[in-house]
């Protein structure tokens, strides 16, 4: 996946097959078509914090391959809108967290030239936002216009249920072997977030390779208890 001449690199675990898509099955079919290269000019992503915006972004890239472009603005923000400058070269532009630069003059003008450049050349953008095209805090008028003509989808957290299905979906997807009582006891100790989930599960996985131990509920306990 070819990328910005920066230390970006996406996660090993954000590709589609380790994403559960349930409530989002119209999205992800969605994006994959993207990613396949469809005749779709992009969309608009939204929906709360850690629900799966940066997993589904990098999703995209992963298998859009060289034709593709990962933007994450939480990261790159400081370095200024010069980063967006040839960008519109590639075929698929994937752009997270867009609401780290709404409201800042350059930016918005970086960002209009962009998706001028975009259409113009019948290319893909996809964006991820906290809010939709109209509730976000754009204060250039044309930027906001060409904003709204992207499809807008909301992303849909998922229930306590389809919580122990999404951590046992990304263990299968590490070959880790996440039974169904420590899952459950897992969502039970842990914040409900999936990225405070996910990153349990990583710790858990490390702790129990160094200690060639399996994920049972003693075994999570212990782990738990040792970090307080």
């Amino acid at each position: 996946m070819s990328q910005l001449a920066l230390p970006l690199q996406l996660a090993d675990h954000a590709v589609f097959a380790s994403f559960l898509n349930s409530g989002n099955e119209t999205l992800v079919a969605t994006l994959t078509g993207i990613a396949t290269g469809d005749d779709n000019h992009g969309c608009w992503l939204w929906g709360a914090p850690a629900t799966g915006k940066t997993h589904l972004l990098q999703a995209v890239c992963e298998a859009a391959g060289d034709r593709s472009v990962y933007v994450p603005l939480s990261m790159l923000a400081a370095a200024g809108p010069e980063i967006l400058d040839g960008l519109a070269s590639r075929e698929l532009i994937c752009i997270d967290d867009i609401d780290c630069v709404m409201g800042q003059p350059a930016w918005e003008a970086a960002l209009f030239d962009l998706c001028n450049q975009v259409f113009d050349a019948g290319a893909q953008l996809i964006i991820s936002a906290d809010s939709t095209p109209r509730e976000s805090a754009t204060e250039l008028a044309d930027l906001g216009s060409r904003l709204a003509k992207l499809p807008v989808f909301q992303i849909h957290a998922l229930g306590e249920a389809e919580r122990v299905i999404a951590l046992q979906l990304r263990s299968r997807h590490r070959g880790l072997e996440l039974p169904d009582d420590t899952a459950k006891y897992l969502t039970k100790r842990s914040r409900r977030d999936m990225a405070s989930l996910y990153e349990l599960l990583d710790r858990l996985d490390r702790e129990a390779l160094r200690a060639k131990r399996r994920l049972t509920i003693p075994f999570v306990r212990g782990v738990l208890e040792s970090r307080g």
